[in-house]
């Protein structure tokens, strides 16, 4: 998931055409003060002064007169010409806020759908969907930045109607940034509001021949996981069953309470810490599990997030599994973890057998896992591959870092 702020930039037009309109009238103003000065002065018969205008004061009168009538112009255009029905990645289109859903305190899923249907959207999705894990640019229209958020697939635990399907409906889970521009200002929109979104930007492309991938989520990182186990599994035939494995580290118990994981704990290293110990202070030693632990507390119902992830497995059975890391329980992602799926092959993997990492979630989650992105002439690059990931020496497996 990209977690870099967009400044959106607009054209404003030249003032040149103001200016040569002032230039003329100066002079149109300066001849005729001369004539009449001339003509004055060489006449026999006196005459009553008339008041004159100050022709600097009628420039400006008129430049003002210009200026107000360009801008009701262009207001009225505006308010004429509606948004782009359909999402493409030139113009900003226009969808409501249907619903604000608390996961946690900090996380809520919104539902949104366009302002003005097109049965165009569905085919725009569907292409990305194929593709990969792709993200739309929300707007924040006060400061005109953007910011990139990943929308959720459609499962059986919370499927959509065919009437909001054909609407083109997108669900996003976002969380509330307290230095975040967009998160917040997202989270203070009331239902029925507009938000304005472009897209859709494919950030991975997953190969067709892709039969592995073992992703690693922080946070709400773990929509780009959904995104990927959804395109991924949706080309499951009788020849072809492809996996996936999600690790998913939150901070918050609220987010992914009622998960199991699906793969006994190995006792964890003394060093075992969670990534942003480094930013934040330190944090103790990760506790030993045996076992598949269960984070939901009795008569306390599985979050959404838990549930679209059980619909996947239920779905798809066998093809996916999901293990459950709480930096709030002490549970941290280590070496030894990734260990149990990164085992190096002897040589790198084919075309046919094709096994793929994917790292997303907040920059210093990222850099901690495989190391950080890097910017070279306003693009954002891979980077070289370092952190943990790097330790393991995963050959056979591509990495990319969402």
């Amino acid at each position: 998931m990209k977690s870099s702020i967009h400044i959106l930039r607009c054209r404003c037009s030249s003032s040149s055409g103001l200016r040569s309109t002032a230039t003329r009238s100066h002079r149109y103003a300066s001849t005729s003060s001369s004539s009449t000065s001339t003509s004055t002065s060489s006449s026999t018969t006196p005459s009553t002064p008339t008041p004159t205008t100050s022709p600097k004061r009628t420039r400006w009168l008129a430049i003002t007169l210009v200026s107000i009538a360009a801008a009701s112009a262009g207001a009225y255009i505006r308010t004429q010409t509606p948004s782009s029905a359909t999402l493409n990645t030139e113009t900003f289109t226009k969808y409501s806020l249907v619903s604000r859903v608390p996961i946690s305190a900090t996380s809520s899923l919104f539902t949104l759908r366009p302002r003005y249907p097109s049965s165009d959207n569905y085919d725009v999705y569907e292409n990305a969907w194929r593709t990969g894990v792709w993200s739309v640019m929300f707007k924040q229209p006060q400061l005109q930045i953007g910011r990139d958020y990943t929308p959720l697939p459609t499962t059986a635990a919370t499927s959509l109607s065919v009437d909001e399907e054909n609407e083109g409906y997108l669900r996003f889970f976002i969380r509330k940034d307290p230095f975040g521009e967009v998160s917040r200002y997202l989270h203070t929109l009331e239902v029925g509001a507009d938000i304005e979104m472009r897209g859709p930007q494919i950030e991975c492309e997953i190969p067709k021949e892709t039969r592995e991938i073992l992703f690693i989520a922080g946070g709400t990182g773990i929509a780009p996981a959904l995104q990927a186990g959804y395109s991924l599994l949706n080309r499951t035939t009788t020849t072809n069953r492809p996996n996936i494995h999600i690790i998913w580290a939150s901070r918050l118990r609220a987010d992914c309470v009622g998960g199991v994981s699906d793969t006994p704990k190995v006792e964890a290293s003394p060093s075992s810490r969670s990534w942003f110990s480094g930013w934040f202070g330190s944090s103790s030693s990760s506790k030993a599990h045996v076992e598949s632990v269960a984070l939901t507390s009795q008569g306390q119902e599985s979050s959404l997030i838990v549930r679209e992830l059980e619909a996947l497995k239920s779905q798809y059975p066998g093809q996916i599994t999901v293990d459950y890391y709480l930096d709030e329980e002490n549970r941290f992602i280590g070496k030894n973890d990734l260990a149990e799926f990164i085992k190096p092959s002897k040589s790198v993997a084919g075309p046919q057998n094709r096994k793929l990492i994917l790292v997303s979630g907040p920059e210093g989650f990222i850099s901690y896992m495989a190391g950080p992105k890097v910017w070279a002439q306003g693009t954002e690059l891979q980077g070289p591959l370092k952190g943990i990931i790097k330790e393991l020496d995963p050959k056979g497996w591509a990495v990319w870092k969402l």
